[in-house]
């Protein structure tokens, strides 16, 4: 683009690389086996680093804040490259393992269990799509689709793991 005479540096490219970091979760949704499941991995090994000097709390609002951002950037991203809810977008895997892990009531003193049962419910809902999770991951286009069944997988797998931990306190 060229003003007043002067070529204008354009940060296209570097905006590129920024928002495939963001949208990879660090790059990790590049994995060329299991994208989703490494992502919400990478994602729930930051969400127990968090929590070391975060309260559960603000890691959940965080979740909501990429959220709003990720699909403003799942949009643009989507346009560039033609193609919806490609497997390397793993921001959603984060958005949903840490709201999964913050509603299972994980804190300092209890996360290990509470990391594992949030984990494998999460994958577990992620994977199968079971109800609205399936047909909002059917039916919905653009950022909101991408991102909308993984934040109610996450809810869904946070209550579940939040119940069991309950049940494994009490009953075992």
């Amino acid at each position: 683009e060229i003003i007043m005479g002067k070529k204008k540096k354009t940060r296209c490219g570097e905006e590129k690389v920024m928002r495939k970091a963001f949208l990879t979760v660090g790059f990790s949704g590049l994995s060329p086996i299991a994208p989703g499941t490494v992502g919400s991995f990478v994602s729930l090994i930051l969400a127990i680093l968090l929590l070391q000097v975060l309260p559960s709390s603000s890691i959940f609002l965080l979740s909501i804040l990429i959220t709003v951002i990720a699909v403003k950037q799942i949009n643009i991203y989507e346009e560039q490259v033609g193609a919806h809810d490609g497997k390397e977008i793993v921001i959603d895997e984060l958005a949903g393992m840490w709201l999964a892990f913050t509603i299972s009531g994980a804190t300092q003193n209890n996360w290990l269990i509470l990391a594992i049962l949030s984990f494998v419910f999460f994958r577990l809902f992620d994977i199968w799509k079971p109800s609205i999770i399936g047909t909002i991951d059917a039916k919905v286009k653009g950022g909101w689709g991408v991102m909308g069944d993984d934040i109610v997988a996450g809810i869904i797998a946070g209550l579940c793991a939040s119940a069991t931990n309950v049940l494994i306190i009490n009953y075992l």
